[in-house]
């Protein structure tokens, strides 16, 4: 009998877990899959929180229910990971109980404590030691909140009695019931702490932002034995032995494995993350240095930018303001009219990404008429996806970053034929889709199958024929829409100043 991987996909909105099949082909072939979405907490403005406890639970349930789908433990060899990045959680290093409830990594409660890092000066050293700017986006301004949020547990922290991680950490915890404290070096990445070229914490980080070293776990590769399941949960131990950061695992299921080949994940947020190669790029256009994967000695880092709001400016079309029933007839709608109308819609309901990083702007909706009809805010939701993502490109070529004609896409938003088009337009790229959109389980499960030797290498094996599509739009129809787009960003910046 063929053997399975189980892969763990703990993102912002839901908890999955993936049975995949390795076949005589050498590809991974998904047999059974389990979802459970997640609820999620706003105590304040700008607050974003999650209950760790309550993602556990979800994740054995879902786990079990995939291991008795694909036919029981014993065909399973290994377990992948891949996780929601930079969201935080403090837990008691003796009852394995979460302290706090998780921060998100949407959430801006840290802003103020980055701004003035900022002011003081400390974020060229810190960009040149991690990669990564000085935004409350990041662990380290969590871990120090969290440490002072919860009496007595920086002092209990610094006894290694209180223990800090990413999600990845936390699971790795719950699964070996606290046998493994271990994070992989591509979401240590995120967090601020890292050096990026040794790839291990750096007591001046920490120092800086007041986390004690011995709260944090160990930093390992992306595919390596980190640790093993208690018998307990599903029947017989199985080794944890691939592990990385949602987008980076993505990358890894895109076979994004080149310098020059690129990928952009829509979700709640949206990631582009470009590969290039085996030395970190330094951004001058304030673009994300980061670690692609870390396997064995291969090293892969790369160049990210990140918009905070991507398919959550569907939900809240869905859910917030009642103008579409279900989030697939965005397309339909969008198709619907003959053009904008002059209407834009800046997501920034958690602040502005990357190339702004303003962290206080919030969404606006610029140039309603008379005209304006609810069907004008679902296609410019719908279009703001393929301008963000150009305002990203941008940078990426100013940063003098490889160059790349494909653009490699997936996550929930790439079912709309209409974005996916609106992308390749804008962007003038080739977008491919692959028809399997589930590229950050792929990528946590091609992992754990090269940590446990099943397969030789990360090349995709096998797979069916991409969904393509190419620009076609004239270019002084996308200078005009590229410079309505400009005008919109800088009034939702100055609205927010």
């Amino acid at each position: 009998m063929t053997t399975c991987i189980l892969a763990i996909d703990q993102g912002t909105t839901s908890t999955r877990a993936i049975a995949f099949e390795l076949r005589e082909d050498r590809g991974l072939h998904p047999v059974a899959v389990s979802q459970i979405e997640l609820e999620q907490h706003f105590p304040h403005s700008g607050w974003v929180e999650h209950d760790a406890a309550e993602i556990w639970t979800a994740t054995v349930q879902t786990c079990r229910e995939v291991i008795k789908k694909a036919g029981g433990v014993g065909r399973f060899s290994a377990i992948g990971i891949t996780n929601q990045r930079e969201t935080s959680v403090i837990w008691d290093a003796a009852t394995g109980e979460p302290l706090h409830k998780a921060i998100v990594w949407q959430d801006r409660r840290t802003a103020d404590v980055s701004a003035k890092m900022a002011a003081e000066g400390h974020e060229a050293m810190v960009q040149a030691a991690t990669g990564l700017i000085l935004d409350p986006y990041f662990s380290a301004t969590k871990y120090a909140w969290l440490l002072d949020a919860v009496p007595g547990a920086r002092e209990r922290a610094a006894r290694g009695e209180v223990k800090l991680g990413t999600i990845d950490s936390w699971l790795v915890w719950k699964l070996t019931n606290g046998a493994s404290h271990v994070t992989d070096a591509t979401n240590a990445s995120r967090t601020s702490l890292m050096d990026l070229k040794t790839r291990e914490w750096r007591d001046d980080l920490c120092d800086l932002f007041k986390v004690p070293r011995a709260a944090l776990p160990r930093i390992v590769g992306c595919a390596e034995v980190s640790g093993e399941s208690d018998p307990s949960l599903f029947g017989r131990a199985l080794p944890i032995a691939g592990s990385a950061g949602d987008q980076q695992s993505a990358l890894v299921g895109h076979g994004a494995l080149k310098s020059g080949d690129a990928k952009i994940t829509y979700g709640t947020g949206a990631f582009l993350v470009a590969n290039v190669g085996a030395e970190p790029v330094a951004s001058s256009s304030r673009l994300l240095g980061t670690l692609g994967y870390q396997v064995g000695e291969d090293v892969a880092y790369a160049l990210e930018g990140s918009i905070f709001s991507a398919g959550s400016a569907i939900q809240w079309l869905r859910d917030g303001v009642g103008m579409i029933p279900d989030s697939r007839q965005s397309e339909a709608v969008a198709q619907g009219l003959k053009d904008n109308g002059g209407v834009y819609l800046v997501p920034g309901f958690t602040g502005l990404g990357a190339p702004w990083w303003e962290p206080d702007a919030r969404g606006a909706v610029i140039g309603l008429t008379r005209d304006t009809k609810p069907a004008h805010f679902v296609r410019a939701a719908l279009e703001a996806l393929a301008y963000q993502t150009r305002d990203l490109l941008d940078a990426l070529a100013k940063d003098g970053a490889p160059a790349f004609s494909v653009l490699k896409v997936d996550g929930g938003v790439t079912a709309n034929a209409f974005a996916m088009q609106f992308v390749a337009d804008i962007c003038e790229v080739t977008v491919e889709r692959p028809a399997f959109q589930e590229m950050t389980a792929l990528g946590a499960a091609r992992l754990a199958a090269l940590g446990v030797g099943l397969i030789d290498d990360l090349e995709p094996r096998n797979e069916e024929a991409p969904a393509v599509w190419t620009p076609r739009m004239a270019a002084d129809q996308r200078e005009a829409l590229l410079g309505g787009w400009r005008r919109a960003v800088r009034a939702a910046i100055v609205a927010a100043q």
